[in-house]
């Protein structure tokens, strides 16, 4: 009786470390994937760049620049990768985009028949979606890395991934050029 007990317990342990073993991969594995669809989102800025040259080619004043700009972001959206997290990358890609955004607002200030055109309206609402897409991606890329952090640091977690997975804690994404507009920043270590 008492080795079937002790048997029992043994499987249980067992058990549970295989369990945790488990979840800690799949926590890495969802932040994997979390970080793909960030890649993914700020990739789909390709489709929009043929049009943002048409448009740019009609107002030769600010074509030098918006298509400097859109080099740029062609650039940094190659610079992506979804193999390695590369938060400098991203913080580019985000930056350009934002410079080429409101290159993009200066000229149709200055020419009102661009700013009332179809194709501009339809291409500032589509960038105005992926922006919300990519933030929404980020978002949920954050989240799961903190679940993957809490997974690997509570306890027993901690133990079986200090014995057997041996992951690292894995940094969130922070917007530092948004961070910087706060003038509060809590103290959490």
């Amino acid at each position: 009786m008492e080795v079937l007990v002790l048997v029992g317990l043994v499987a249980v342990i067992i058990l549970t470390v295989i369990v945790i073993y488990n979840n800690i991969i799949k926590r890495m594995n969802a932040v994997a994937r979390a970080w793909t669809d960030v890649v993914v989102q700020e990739r789909q800025k390709n489709n929009v760049l043929p049009s943002l040259e048409k448009i740019a080619s009609g107002y030769e004043e600010y074509e030098a620049t918006i298509m400097t700009q859109i080099t740029r972001l062609r650039a940094d959206l190659k610079r992506l990768d979804a193999a390695n997290m590369d938060f400098s990358a991203l913080n580019d890609t985000r930056s350009h985009t934002t410079a080429l955004l409101n290159g993009l607002y200066a000229v149709a200030e200055n020419y009102p028949v661009l700013k009332a055109s179809d194709l501009y309206r339809g291409l500032m609402a589509e960038i105005s979606e992926q922006q919300q897409n990519i933030s929404a991606a980020i978002r949920i890329f954050n989240r799961n890395v903190e679940d993957f952090n809490n997974g690997i640091e509570m306890f027993p977690h901690s133990l079986v991934n200090s014995l057997f997975n041996k992951k690292h804690k894995l940094a969130t994404f922070k917007d530092t050029q948004a961070e910087s507009g706060f003038e509060y920043s809590p103290d959490i270590h």
